[in-house]
């Protein structure tokens, strides 16, 4: 099925996490941008997806709900319930695609008769770089599973996962970039203490994080594996390593995916 031929997409809500799919599409020329309708109410960032993907823009969610073959919610969790029982009847029998944490599948499809799937992405989908899990819903079919599954597949890489996963997908890929940041970060400020200039250490802390996770993708290394070719007993990176395991750095990040994960699932209670 050619791009041309896919029904039009439309996105309820095009802030951070929305505008960042639909600039990946547009990025990787996934449909003409006629074939996408946005709603969004900030003035600011409606001109601006407007002007920058030249995909249609609106204030009003009914029209893209009339107007989207496929429906994707970006709006904030506390108001994903409250938007989907304001277009029950624009959305009834269609396929919506939830982009928003910590609102279930069983609450949504109980306000709406929608085929609901969710899709839990994160903000580098505006450069095809996105981890996206998809879980289906109990009306969702075969076809709308595939459709979403080339849609954020055409952006970076999908998995499937069933929903009672999608807290720990939340956390590691949707919140995770934010932990990446910080690591680039606290990286980049060794370097200045130890007297590079800030641009030049910054430069240089993201160029080896990306160069860390590219070798990683090419050669299906472990991390275990692809840590002693780099370790030398004695050396530098030993010295550095033997730090971070006394400051219980691996176990820092383990649970702040934990907490981002329980935090997602008291969302989700909140949003019942």
């Amino acid at each position: 099925m050619s791009a041309s031929q896919i029904s039009r997409l439309g996105f309820i809500g095009a802030g951070k996490l929305a505008g960042s799919v639909i600039r990946g599409l547009m990025r990787v020329k996934f449909c003409p941008p006629g074939e996408i309708i946005a709603s969004e109410p900030n003035e600011q960032t409606r001109v601006a997806l407007q002007k920058e993907s030249g995909v249609s823009v609106t204030t009003e969610n009914a029209e893209v709900a009339e107007k989207a073959g496929a429906i994707f919610i970006g709006v904030k969790p506390p108001m994903v319930l409250p938007v989907l029982a304001e277009l029950t009847d624009e959305l009834e029998n269609k396929l919506v695609i939830s982009l928003a944490g910590g609102v279930r599948i069983s609450n949504m499809e109980k306000v709406c008769n929608a085929r609901v799937l969710r899709a839990l992405t994160n903000t580098p989908s505006a450069i095809c770089r996105a981890a996206t899990g998809i879980a289906r819903g109990s009306r969702s079919t075969k076809a709308d599973f595939d459709l979403a599954k080339r849609i954020f597949g055409a952006i970076g890489v999908v998995v499937e996962i069933k929903e009672q996963q999608i807290d720990a997908v939340t956390a590691l890929s949707g919140s995770g970039p934010a932990f990446v940041y910080t690591v680039i970060e606290a990286l980049a400020a060794g370097g200045t203490k130890m007297g590079l200039p800030n641009d030049v250490a910054t430069e240089l802390a993201i160029q080896t994080a990306r160069g860390a996770a590219e070798i990683m993708l090419e050669t299906k290394m472990s991390p275990e594996e692809l840590r002693r070719m780099v370790v030398t007993p004695g050396g530098t990176t030993a010295a550095g390593l033997a730090v971070m395991e006394k400051l219980r750095t691996s176990e820092s990040l383990i649970a702040a995916v934990e907490a981002a994960a329980k935090r997602g699932q008291e969302m989700a209670k909140e949003n019942s």
